[in-house]
């Protein structure tokens, strides 16, 4: 048979969610520097082989992401390990990422395909999960990073390839790892806390 909670059991239960959610956010830093870290690497290797003469720079991409993408799944896994199970929200930001992840694939496929650069367009979608997720969070950093990978995207339509090449490295510094750092800034302080 079931019961209503009291106005006591009821504020337990929403202090525990609100709990578990400020869980689930402080081990996002990890993913923003990871990830903003090694793709400016990407970045600034491929200009850098373009500077040279060389045509094997996009060689870095794929290394880049699969390293990414182990360093991320290792580490996800033994957070979750360590927190006891994932969360509702890390499940949704999870399936966020996830579909990012593949709609980027997709694009940058066919655009390659197609001999274009899919450099603006993966700038403009890297937008969506980063504004996204700052909202979920109400992290204002990555809520600004987000509209950043959107403008910068914009612009990057209008400039020659190599300079849109550095114009995506300046978006992965301020709409990941400035947010990140920040975020970092704020999990170490809620761990002391």
């Amino acid at each position: 048979m079931h019961r209503d909670h009291t106005p006591a059991e009821s504020l337990k239960v929403i202090e525990h969610m609100i709990q578990q959610a400020k869980q689930s956010f402080h081990r996002m830093s990890f993913y923003f520097l990871l990830w903003g870290g090694l793709l400016t690497l990407a970045t600034l290797f491929d200009f850098a082989m373009s500077l040279a003469g060389h045509a094997y720079g996009w060689l870095g991409w794929p290394v880049i992401g699969v390293l990414g993408g182990v360093l991320s799944l290792n580490y996800g896994a033994r957070e979750t390990k360590r927190q006891g199970g994932e969360t509702m929200m890390d499940r949704v930001l999870q399936w966020i990422w996830f579909g990012f992840i593949i709609t980027m694939v997709i694009m940058n496929v066919c655009a390659v395909a197609a001999q274009q650069n899919p450099g603006p367009t993966v700038t403009i979608l890297t937008g969506l999960p980063t504004f996204v997720t700052g909202a979920i969070m109400r992290f204002k950093p990555l809520l600004i990073g987000g509209v950043l990978f959107w403008c910068i995207g914009a612009i990057s339509f209008f400039v020659p390839g190599t300079m849109g090449a550095l114009l995506f490295a300046v978006a992965m510094f301020v709409g990941y790892i400035v947010p990140g750092l920040m975020l970092k800034r704020q999990e170490n302080a809620v761990r002391t806390a």
